[in-house]
């Protein structure tokens, strides 16, 4: 949105959760003399511009791509809002490619455009008092706080690692495991709240400001990320940026960012996460070398200012 209004547009924000049909967001736009729309997520915001009469552009989510296409309902709803779209925005060639696989007529439409990014780490957080919420106690010794963030939802399985972290720091107390972000599944939300408070070491926390959350996982061992699907996850290109190791569950979204033990680490299971883990906490070589190659990583191919430039440039088009 920084982008839009950047360029002198006055961008409106609206989740797609609030409306049920294509009806109701053509009701706001009229109402409101909306000239444009972008939507973010191929089936669950594109699906609600089906037959617009304002023209739209797409861009890919991850699910959208990597899971909805496989519901043939979606697919067909998901293919029509692509063929009246006037461009559609994928986060890497891979994505391009298996939307233009799917949808041939679409691909001279789709363009490709890694997120930009740029943190912005609070200077007045507090992190003794972040441990204190956490109920993480400070004399641990060498404290290895591992950090995952995330959308509290199926899709990102935050549940993944909790047993065998737990097991871990039951053998070695000096690390523990926070999730934190947003229930974006409520139901989902207290299952895993339930699951947390029986398991030692691992901490759910309050969701909490993007530069408050930016200093916090400065003050982290790693950043990680155990999605079963994932499109680009700013979580890791925001560790990289702000030189923390990240470890990521090798899966196609996450491989396209991280190469591994170059830009960071890939674990295919929950016991090689905690291999890779102490790999990384006996080897403060290996972690300078891996921490280093991806803050370069992310200058080169995600720098907040071609992002910046792509996105008004797309607009115009519309």
């Amino acid at each position: 949105r920084s982008h839009l209004h950047a360029a002198g547009h006055i961008c409106i924000l609206k989740d797609a959760f609030m409306y049920e049909s294509p009806t109701e967001i053509a009701n706001l736009t009229s109402t409101d003399k909306f000239d444009a729309a972008l939507a973010i997520h191929l089936y669950k915001a594109g699906r609600l511009l089906q037959g617009s009469e304002i023209p739209f552009g797409i861009i890919f989510g991850g699910t959208d791509v990597n899971e909805d296409i496989k519901c043939e309902e979606k697919h067909r709803v998901m293919g029509a809002v692509l063929g009246e779209a006037r461009f559609a925005v994928a986060f890497t060639m891979k994505m391009k490619e298996l939307a233009a696989a799917e949808w041939p007529d679409a691909r001279k439409k789709i363009y490709v455009q890694t997120q930009g990014i740029k943190t912005t780490p609070s200077e007045t957080f507090d992190w003794c008092r972040f441990l204190q919420n956490a109920d993480i106690p400070m004399d641990t010794g060498s404290l290895h706080m591992f950090l995952l963030i995330c959308g509290l939802r199926r899709v990102k399985d935050p549940l993944y690692l909790v047993d065998v972290f737990s097991d871990w720091h039951r053998k070695d107390p000096s690390v523990h495991l926070g999730i934190i972000g947003p229930a974006v599944d409520p139901l989902f939300a207290s299952e895993i709240k339930e699951k947390v408070e029986r398991a030692p070491g691992v901490h759910l926390l309050q969701e909490m400001p993007q530069d408050d959350l930016h200093a916090a996982m400065k003050r982290c061992f790693a950043v990680v990320n155990s999605s079963i699907s994932e499109g680009m996850s700013a979580a890791i290109l925001e560790a990289m940026d702000l030189d923390i190791p990240v470890l990521a569950r090798n899966i196609p979204g996450n491989a396209a960012i991280i190469t591994h033990k170059e830009t960071g680490l890939l674990f295919s299971d929950p016991q090689e996460f905690v291999v890779l883990s102490k790999s990384l906490m006996n080897d403060p070589i290996m972690e300078r070398e891996i921490v280093t190659r991806a803050k370069d990583y992310v200058k080169k191919h995600h720098s907040w200012e071609s992002e910046r430039k792509a996105y008004q440039d797309l607009v115009l088009r519309l």
